[in-house]
């Protein structure tokens, strides 16, 4: 049909429903941390034991990304959410009804990660790029924050349910609205994206589906994945740590968790932004920019540790960081076949959260062997590099392929 063409009203309509998607889907991994002191004290179980859940949904979370990415490429995204819609209905019914902590991590894993909210990050992201040319980095900007948005209303919704009625009751509650809602907002993605898109004006250029960067395929998507595991991995260290950080230094978890807030807020803004930027200057470039500026918000941490300093730094990283993820998408739309964009995409997603996984767990780590964040900061700092020397490495080799494509052409 005419009007389903990329940047037409209805790709832009189509937006909107991808973004409410998102942020119903994203919701799982924000109301496991909400719960878990409720959870950890009806189980009786350690602290360790009670984060189980939280892992087992963003390992399920990642894995599931590719396949449902996998998906989406063959059968369009609608699909894939389907499948997402129950599995977070069933995930969240089953968590709420779980007699354990063994059978609550499970619910996480399988349900609401691997087959729930791996559905409504990867594919709609990948999606989102296909239906947008002029303003693709915004479009996946956009889509992408949904994300955050889910982390910015979901707490307090869930607390609130929590203190009234119960953790059980708000998780089988949660997966009502699921299955209430998400099928709906489904059956408002079944159309395709358009078969053939014009390259758009002013993005970078692409080095053609065969070969990214002058690379094979294979090799060029190993790099990307490595950088997004290593970005990641540098991106945990105050999101994950920024609560029990404050905590160390005296100020109380309250203030970390104002500023974890405050650091998610700023980071729907960065996305925004990087959104803008991406479709100036393309998804490498902008890759690089973040890249850069959250290597400079991580140093900042070292020699600023008084209250008003953590606040100004935790937004300053929220507003450097937002848009990191997001370019990745961007870059595979650019550099690989819009055929594959589902599959690739979601595998690099599923590498960056990974690298959150990772990340969180190495601070952690280092700082049980130092007895400081420091160590943690400056190991963050060393991870952030190596994503900054692969951008650098794939944007040379992008702009060799340019120079040689008009020597070959004459």
């Amino acid at each position: 049909m005419s009007e389903h063409l990329a940047d037409s009203r209805y790709a832009w309509t189509r937006l909107a429903f991808t973004l409410a998607l998102m942020t119903i889907g994203s919701g799982a991994m924000y109301v496991v941390a909400v719960v878990l002191p409720s959870v950890q004290a009806e189980f009786g179980v350690a602290r360790a034991d009670a984060s189980l859940p939280y892992t087992l949904m963003m390992v399920g979370f990642g894995v599931g990304g590719v396949m449902m990415g996998r998906l989406a490429d063959r059968f369009g995204v609608m699909v894939p959410v389907l499948i997402g819609s129950v599995g977070l209905g069933a995930g969240f019914v089953a968590a709420g009804s779980s007699g354990g902590i063994g059978s609550f991590a499970l619910a996480h894993g399988v349900l609401l990660g691997f087959l729930g909210s791996s559905a409504t990050f990867g594919p709609l992201v990948a999606d989102t790029s296909l239906w947008f040319v002029r303003r693709r980095g915004v479009a996946v900007a956009v889509c992408a924050s949904g994300n955050y948005v889910a982390g910015a209303i979901w707490p307090p919704i869930v607390q609130h349910f929590v203190g009234t009625v119960g953790w059980r009751q708000t998780y089988v509650g949660l997966g009502i609205f699921c299955v209430a809602t998400m099928p709906l907002l489904a059956l408002m993605m079944r159309a395709r994206p358009p078969a053939a898109v014009a390259p758009a004006a002013g993005a970078a250029v692409s080095t053609g589906s065969d070969r990214p960067f002058g690379l094979s395929p294979g090799h060029a998507q190993a790099l990307l994945c490595v950088a997004g595991v290593a970005c990641c991995v540098a991106m945990a260290m105050p999101q994950v740590h920024i609560v029990a950080y404050c905590g160390d230094l005296g100020y109380g978890a309250a203030r970390g968790a104002q500023m974890l807030s405050l650091m998610l807020a700023c980071g729907v803004v960065s996305r925004l932004v990087s959104g803008v930027i991406c479709d100036r200057i393309g998804g490498l470039r902008t890759l690089v920019l973040g890249s850069v500026l959250q290597g400079l918000a991580l140093l900042l941490f070292l020699p600023f540790d008084g209250l008003v300093s953590l606040y100004v730094i935790s937004a300053l990283f929220g507003l450097f960081q937002g848009g990191i993820v997001p370019s990745y998408a961007i870059i595979v739309r650019e550099h690989f076949a819009p055929a594959e964009a589902g599959a690739r995409v979601g595998m690099v997603l599923m590498c960056t959260l990974f690298g959150m996984a990772l990340g969180g767990w190495m601070s952690g780590k280092v700082f049980d062997l130092t007895g400081s964040y420091e160590a943690a900061f400056v190991n963050g700092m060393a991870w952030n590099a190596l994503n900054l020397t692969i951008a650098l490495f794939l944007l040379r080799r992008g702009r060799r392929m340019v120079r040689r494509e008009p020597a070959l052409a004459a």
